[in-house]
């Protein structure tokens, strides 16, 4: 697998499992009916964010992240990003990779940490994920994501040093 930063003519690659992973409502705050041209925007960020690929030899888009920084003016020294691996791709490591990619790139941008605003307690998976890559909880809050199956869930704010 190669991560690359993403182009233009990786969207059409990208939009069918990012549609998908947030029509499913169970792990992203963006609106379920986002239509691609809203998405696009949202996920192809402008600099100083970065948007990248991780991609089979034949050119198959296994999963994608963006960095970007968490807040501006005095909080653009901590880093956020997002991260969405294709669901055939699931378990091949894709998110560990891209997550790993991303961290480095941060450092070499200059930011001095790393935090996730919201990331959502049910899904265990990158929970796990982002703790083995050295982040914390730093915060919950209460019910603040509408789970289709689940109800109200609890969001978690994740932080790590660089």
């Amino acid at each position: 697998m190669e991560i690359r930063p993403a182009t233009a003519g990786d969207w059409p690659r990208i939009w069918p499992f990012l549609r998908e992973i947030v029509a499913a409502g169970e792990t992203y705050t963006w609106p379920r009916d986002v239509d691609e041209d809203r998405a696009r925007a949202m996920w192809l960020v402008p600099a100083p964010g970065r948007t990248m690929v991780a991609v089979d030899p034949d050119g198959t888009v296994l999963g994608t992240a963006k960095l970007v920084p968490n807040q501006l003016g005095p909080g653009d020294h901590v880093a956020n990003a997002s991260f969405m691996v294709a669901p055939a791709a699931a378990g091949r490591g894709v998110g560990r990779a891209l997550g790993e990619y991303v961290l480095t790139l941060a450092r070499a941008d200059g930011y001095r940490a790393m935090q996730f605003n919201a990331v959502v307690a049910t899904n265990t998976r990158a929970v796990a994920l982002w703790r083995s890559l050295g982040f914390e909880v730093v915060g919950r809050v209460p019910g603040a994501f509408r789970h289709p199956r689940d109800g109200f869930v609890d969001l978690l704010v994740m932080h790590r040093r660089l």
